[in-house]
């Protein structure tokens, strides 16, 4: 005689894997293994680097939502190389391809990524290239292929690329005065003579202008190649308080550094040109 077998009432549930899941179980674990957590390489998880575009409806705004990327790959601290869109493992890793180029794209960077934890998919925009890879890329090895494509050859040029901001007055950077800093820095070690940056007002160009300074100034880059000489640099504000209020710290750096007043300073030429302009014509 046979036992009766009872059936469970209500629905059958089956449990889906998600993104989050994914991605603590198969793509951190797999960007770990390849040194993205060796200092002074970093991983950045669910990054948002946009506040988000403000729509007007007459007299009412909202802010939509930023944008957020799964994973942004910094080779250093201040040097993002690499974007990285993660895929729930039940779907395809193809699914994430195109907004990670889109980030890419907005974020500078050469290299796309996009993984169901399974399969990982690479944008390579030096190449034009879209491939399926075994393995996320090691830190160094983008970084080569960056150089290369950048005309880094230079072992110091490389190095003064890197040089870390100065943070210390609160100030980091957003994304795009990341990327501000980041090509006039690198031009100038490449040699270029004139280097015009056009910013609107509010976007921070005092933050801009004083990380550039300060990447040339503590790398102790000048145009004579000579490592014992510091840069000379002429700074124009249009402002007092950007220099002489006690309360703005963002040039402190500068002589807390040099360890010396402002009138023993070689390394910045303050002019207040604007001001002296108003006083000559009042």
């Amino acid at each position: 005689m046979s036992a009766a077998v009872t059936q469970p009432s209500g629905p059958i549930r089956l449990f889906m894997s998600t993104e989050a899941d994914t991605c603590r179980t198969l793509i951190t674990p797999k960007l770990q293994a390849a040194g993205w957590e060796s200092d002074p390489h970093s991983i950045a998880e669910q990054r948002s680097f946009t506040d988000g575009r403000i729509i007007v409806h007459g007299n009412k705004a909202t802010r939509r939502k930023g944008k957020r990327a799964d994973y942004i790959l910094r080779y250093t601290r201040d040097f993002p190389i690499a974007v990285v869109e993660a895929k729930p493992k039940d779907e395809p890793a193809a699914a994430g391809m195109q907004q990670s180029k889109d980030y890419a794209e907005i974020l500078k960077l050469k290299f796309a990524y996009a993984t169901n934890g399974i399969e990982i998919l690479e944008f390579d925009y030096i190449t034009g290239l879209e491939r399926t890879i075994p393995s996320f890329p090691m830190p160094a090895e983008l970084w080569s292929r960056l150089r290369a494509h950048e005309k880094l050859a230079d072992d110091a040029t490389a190095t003064r690329l890197l040089t870390p901001f100065n943070v210390t007055s609160g100030k980091i950077p957003h994304y795009y005065q990341e990327i501000a800093i980041h090509r006039a820095v690198q031009v100038i070690l490449q040699g270029k003579r004139r280097v015009l940056l056009t910013m609107a007002t509010g976007t921070g160009k005092t933050v801009v202008a004083f990380n550039i300074c300060w990447q040339l100034w503590s790398s102790k880059w000048n145009r004579k190649g000579d490592p014992t000489r510091k840069p000379r640099i002429l700074y124009l504000a249009d402002r007092n308080f950007l220099v002489d209020d006690p309360k703005d710290k963002t040039f402190s750096a500068f002589g807390d550094a040099a360890g010396k007043s402002r009138a023993e300073k070689s390394l910045m030429v303050v002019n207040f040109i604007f001001p002296r302009i108003s006083q000559s014509r009042g």
